[in-house]
């Protein structure tokens, strides 16, 4: 097993239907700029309101990914 060196940056993610649309949507944006994404880690949720309903959610990732050799 290797050893890696990990860097991590902190993204929010948001989506008008669910956490996990949010998540999702985070990760695939990060993709397109960032090689050799491996993990995730949810550190805080939250959303906006209209109404009386769910408006948004806001959902802050830390994403690791490895370093190149």
């Amino acid at each position: 097993m290797k050893n890696h060196i990990y860097k991590q940056i902190e993204l929010t993610g948001t989506s008008p239907t669910s956490i996990e649309d949010a998540v999702g949507r985070a990760l695939k944006r990060a993709h397109k700029t960032v090689r050799n994404l491996d993990w995730f880690e949810v550190v805080g949720t939250r959303g906006t309101i209209l109404k009386g309903t769910v408006r948004q959610w806001q959902v802050t990732l830390k994403v690791g990914f490895t370093l190149g050799e």
